[in-house]
């Protein structure tokens, strides 16, 4: 189990730490997006959402190659491959292969890191 923990966490990390560096160096070429999913990509570029949402990429995808803070990382990552997921669902369903496959990891490492994050699951949490 540690060694698909660290295999998940690795492969989870660098898909997002190379995703986040391409927005800002641009190494990976992109083709146009056609139609609404275009539209919506363009406006969220020239008004620096993509660049934002790069440097969470960045650091969560950091902390997981790093093993420190681990549920944190994890905690960032969350709502962007929700986004990821609807993104696809609504306006491209047919890239939506490699989030699906970073779903499934997220997933498996919420599950490995669960004692970390069972406790702000709780009604009434205590007070310190």
């Amino acid at each position: 189990m540690k060694i698909a923990v660290v295999i998940a966490r690795v492969l989870l990390g660098l898909v997002f730490v190379v995703f986040g560096l391409n927005t800002f160096f641009h190494f990976i070429p992109q083709q146009p997006i056609p139609g609404d999913a275009g539209t919506l990509s363009m406006l969220m570029f020239q008004h620096g959402w993509f660049s934002f949402y790069s440097v969470l990429y960045i650091v969560g995808g950091i902390l997981l190659l790093v093993g420190r803070y681990v549920p944190l990382g994890l905690l960032l990552l969350a709502p962007i491959l929700v986004n990821i997921l609807l993104f696809h669902i609504t306006l491209a369903p047919a890239g939506i292969g490699p989030g699906l496959v970073c779903t499934v990891l997220e997933i498996f490492l919420i599950y490995a890191y669960w004692p970390a994050f069972a406790s702000i699951l709780h009604s009434h949490a205590e007070r310190y």
